[in-house]
């Protein structure tokens, strides 16, 4: 019988969850085993689980259990050395240069565990399957909006956290820039007809900021982009990968220039392919931005679990995408998740 098994996340600020009780009696109905670990944070409460059959463990004991269950989590374990013997699904960031993915690929040879990466699920065609894209852009560009609006008050943005929805986001920002004085800014975004593009776009036209749209066309010359430079906000909504131009280069940071923001919604400071290498590591909900210039100032805003801002409905549709490939867990070798286990194999093995 194939078990999944739902861990609690146990990063600060992450509230979010990959399976649904919905979800998860349809597994059920399947024939699978559900366990889904309690969570003091999960936007979705314990009880609609409970109510579709699910069995409960007890918050963070995924360490403990039976090594046939698949662990299905959404972001990082805690970075405690320990070889993992399991088979995870989460999102592992590991797969493209960054630094510490070694660590985490090291942990699973040393264990003899498998990573299913959730960035790597992918159709036939090598489209990912389930994406938080939408929420993360439009959650990016409202942060990116807000470290706009405390400039103007000579200032950099405070901290953010977890709103109920998105009605509830668009009121708050929408007086923080009302409270500026200031007509609203102008943003380029890239990746515009992607799903974390669509989703920053939405975000800021919602607000009345207005949007100059780029995606393949308008950036495959190669670069230099000046035209990044005349917008008071960039929006970058591609995730890095060998070939991908420089968006903002180092030499920006003196140049003439109306850009004082910049969402990095993709979030690679520390990947080989980093498109805006003017930063080197991502930043917080406690310190949303760091600044990379001070006159004038440039703040780069790249806080890499921005969707779960807000959690109930970024879960909902990820769950919603995801639960299909979930339903062929008991398929491993082949679709979806030999493909996911191939991509494993080949870093594992480059190691």
């Amino acid at each position: 019988m194939t078990h999944i098994w739902v861990r609690a996340e146990q990063r600060p600020n992450e509230e979010r969850v990959g399976l649904t009780p919905e979800g998860a009696r349809a597994l059920l109905g399947k024939g699978f085993q559900v366990t889904v670990e309690e969570s003091s944070v999960r936007a979705i409460g314990i009880d609609g689980y409970k109510t579709v059959g699910c069995q409960i463990a007890a918050e963070n004991s995924w360490p403990d259990a039976p090594q046939d269950a698949i662990i299905f989590g959404l972001k990082e374990l805690p970075e405690d050395g320990t070889p993992l013997v399991h088979r995870h699904i989460m999102f592992g960031h590991a797969f493209k240069g960054q630094h510490s993915g070694r660590a985490l690929l090291e942990r699973f040879k040393a264990g003899g565990g498998v990573l299913y990466d959730l960035e790597y699920l992918v159709d036939e065609t090598g489209r990912r399957v389930a994406a938080f894209g939408y929420w993360a852009g439009y959650a990016g560009a409202a942060v990116s909006l807000k470290a706009w609006a405390a400039q103007q008050g000579g200032a950099t943005c405070g901290p953010v956290g977890v709103y109920s929805g998105k009605d509830s986001l668009l009121a708050d920002l929408g007086a923080e820039l009302d409270a500026t004085g200031e007509a609203r800014p102008t943003a380029l975004v890239i990746g515009a007809l992607g799903r974390v593009g669509t989703g920053a776009a939405d975000l800021c036209e919602a607000l009345g900021v207005a949007v100059t749209k780029w995606d393949m066309a308008e950036t495959a010359h190669g670069g230099p982009f000046a035209e990044v430079l005349d917008h008071n906000l960039f929006l970058n909504c591609i995730f890095a990968r060998p070939g991908t131009p420089v968006f903002v280069p180092k030499s920006a940071l003196t140049a003439d220039r109306k850009l004082t923001v910049i969402g990095d919604v993709a979030c690679d400071p520390d990947s080989d392919y980093n498109p805006v290498p003017v930063y080197d590591r991502a930043t917080t909900w406690d310190a949303p931005v760091t600044r990379v210039h001070d006159s004038p100032p440039l703040d780069v805003m790249a806080i890499d679990n921005l969707p779960s801002m807000l959690p109930v409905e970024s879960s909902e549709d990820y769950a919603a995408q995801l639960l299909d490939s979930l339903l062929t867990l008991d398929q491993l070798d082949g679709g979806v998740w030999g493909r996911a286990k191939a991509e494993f194999d080949t870093h594992i093995n480059a190691l």
